[in-house]
């Protein structure tokens, strides 16, 4: 009886297994996201059984890093974060909804899941279509789409870490 006590939980450990990519998830396919690069995005966040609607600005750049403007639909900048290749995180700007440790947590986590160079496993991104992603957190989804990109260089000073806010 002893023995079947322990065998059980690791019969049940090897079953379950890892945490991984759900099914229906597509692999994201190679180079999808340019070096140097401006995107439009619409995003649909949906949370606590409520949705919202986002519009974002992505600059990328393969020496600065990836520069993100989360704005609502009537023009309101509600975060701008700064991701530098290194990982390191600065927020230009916050507001009360967006405060910069959310922005943190959450906007800077989720743009390294989307349009970093690795998934993480813990939130898998679902790639829907060519310009579609779904990311499921415990609490919300992301349900972004990227409507436009300008392939080019961007300004240095969009990924310029010094005004960034004093915390």
């Amino acid at each position: 009886m002893r023995r079947n006590f322990f065998l059980l939980p690791l019969i049940l450990f090897f079953a379950v297994g890892c945490a991984s990519v759900p099914k229906n998830a597509a692999p994201r396919p190679a180079n999808l996201f340019p070096a140097d690069a401006f995107q439009t995005q619409r995003a649909v966040l949906t949370a606590f059984g409520k949705q919202f609607t986002f519009n974002g600005y992505l600059a990328l750049s393969k020496t600065g890093g990836k520069r993100l403007i989360l704005m609502e639909n009537f023009g309101t900048v509600l975060a701008d974060v700064l991701v530098k290749p290194d990982g390191k995180i600065f927020v230009m700007r916050a507001n009360k909804i967006f405060t910069p440790k959310r922005i943190r947590r959450f906007v800077a986590a989720d743009l390294e899941t989307i349009f970093g160079d690795q998934l993480m496993a813990k939130w898998p991104v679902q790639t829907l279509g060519e310009n579609h992603f779904l990311l499921q957190r415990r609490w919300y989804s992301l349900d972004l789409r990227i409507v436009e990109t300008k392939l080019g260089a961007q300004p240095p000073d969009l990924f310029d870490e010094t005004k960034a806010l004093k915390e």
